[in-house]
C-alpha cells in the first residue's frame, strides 16, 4: 500500500513538472506562431512605408532657399520631414503646408527637434514657423524619389539625422499617423 501512494505522488510531482514545463514552453509556442504568422502588437507598427534599404543622402548637401547648403547634422539628433514637388501645386502644396505644419506642432517640446524642409515654392499666404528650412529644389532628391508628382497627390518622407530617407506616407496620409511615429521617434 506503501508503495502505491509513493508511486502515486512521484507520479503527481511528475505531471506537475510536466505541467509547468508545457506552460513555460507553450508560451514561447504560441508568441513565435503569432510573430512569424504576422500578426505584431498596434504599437510597434508604423503608419508610414518603412524604406528597405533607406535612401542614402548624407553625402549631398542640398542648398536653402537663401544659397547656403543645409549641413545633416546627425550629432542632434532631429529629424526631418521632407516634402517635394518640381512643379508649381497651388492648392495641394497649401494643403500639405498646412498639414506638416500642425503634425510639426503636434510634437509639442519635441518640435524643436523636427525640421520641415520645403523643396518646393511656398505657397501664398503661408505663414513661416521656426522648423520650417525652405530649400532650393533638389534633381538629385527629386530624381530619387520618384513618386513625388503621382496624380493622387504628394507623398511626404521622414528623413533621419544623417540624412538617410527612412520612411514615406502616401499621397493622401493620415496627418495622425505621421504624428504618432513622429512621436516615437523623437522620444
Amino acid at each position: 500500500m506503501q508503495v502505491d501512494e509513493s508511486k502515486k505522488r512521484q507520479w503527481r510531482s511528475r505531471l506537475v513538472l510536466l505541467l509547468i514545463v508545457a506552460m513555460f514552453f507553450g508560451s514561447f509556442g504560441i508568441a513565435a506562431l503569432l510573430r512569424f504568422a504576422g500578426w505584431e502588437p498596434e504599437k510597434h507598427k508604423n503608419f508610414g512605408e518603412l524604406l528597405q534599404p533607406p535612401l542614402d543622402f548624407s553625402a549631398q548637401r542640398f542648398p536653402r532657399a537663401d544659397g547656403t547648403p543645409y549641413d545633416w547634422r546627425p550629432e542632434e539628433n532631429g529629424w526631418r520631414l521632407v516634402f517635394v514637388s518640381d512643379r508649381p501645386c497651388a492648392a495641394a502644396c497649401a494643403a500639405q503646408y498646412d498639414v506638416l505644419h500642425r503634425v510639426w506642432l503636434s510634437q509639442g517640446r519635441h518640435a524643436t527637434r523636427i525640421y520641415v524642409l520645403w523643396f518646393a515654392e511656398l505657397p501664398a499666404g503661408a505663414q513661416p514657423f521656426e522648423g520650417l528650412v525652405p530649400m532650393r529644389p533638389a534633381p538629385a532628391l527629386t530624381a530619387a524619389l520618384r513618386d513625388i508628382d503621382a496624380a493622387a497627390g504628394h507623398p511626404a518622407y521622414i528623413i533621419d539625422s544623417g540624412g538617410y530617407v527612412v520612411m514615406r506616407y502616401p499621397p493622401g496620409f493620415d496627418p495622425s499617423g505621421l504624428r504618432k511615429d513622429l512621436a516615437k521617434l523623437v522620444k
